[in-house]
C-alpha cells in the first residue's frame, strides 16, 4: 500500500542510529541520505521505505510494525532494539488474539514510538 512513510525524530543522529541498529536484522538498509532536515531513507526488500528527518517539534508517538520473514528475525530485532536503548513493550512471542501465527516483539524507541517486528509465518524454526 505505501511507497514510503516519513516521520520526524527529536534527535536526528540518535533516531537514525537507533533505527539502523534495530532494523538491520530485518534486512533494512540506507537507500539515500541528505541533511537532517531532509533525512534518511531506510529501505526494505519490498521497496517500501521509512524516512526519518529532524523534527521541528516533538513528534507524536506512533506504532510502526515491520515485516520479519522469520521468527528468528523477530528475536534478533528485539535483542538489537534493547541493545540500542529501546525499552521492552512486549517480548517475542505468539499473539493469538491477532491470529494463530502472529509472532511479534515490541519496543519503545527514543521518541516514544512503539516499534514492532512481526512474522506471520506459522513455521517455527
Amino acid at each position: 500500500m505505501f511507497d514510503h512513510v516519513k516521520i520526524g525524530v527529536s534527535n536526528y543522529t540518535e533516531g537514525k542510529n537507533f533505527f539502523l541498529k534495530v532494523l538491520k536484522p530485518l534486512g533494512v538498509e540506507i537507500g539515500s541520505e541528505g541533511e537532517p532536515s531532509y533525512g534518511i531513507e531506510l529501505c526494505g526488500k519490498n521497496n517500501a521505505s521509512l524516512c526519518l528527518c529532524q523534527a521541528m517539534e516533538p513528534p507524536a508517538p506512533l506504532h510502526i510494525a515491520f515485516v520479519a520473514e522469520t521468527r528468528q528475525q523477530v528475536d534478533a530485532f528485539y535483542r538489537a532494539a534493547l541493545d540500542a536503548g529501546g525499552k521492552d513493550n512486549g517480548t517475542p512471542g505468539i499473539r493469538t488474539h491477532y491470529h494463530d501465527n502472529y509472532y511479534a516483539a515490541f519496543v519503545i524507541g527514543p521518541d516514544g514510538h512503539n516499534i514492532e517486528a512481526v512474522c506471520h509465518d506459522g513455521a517455527a524454526e
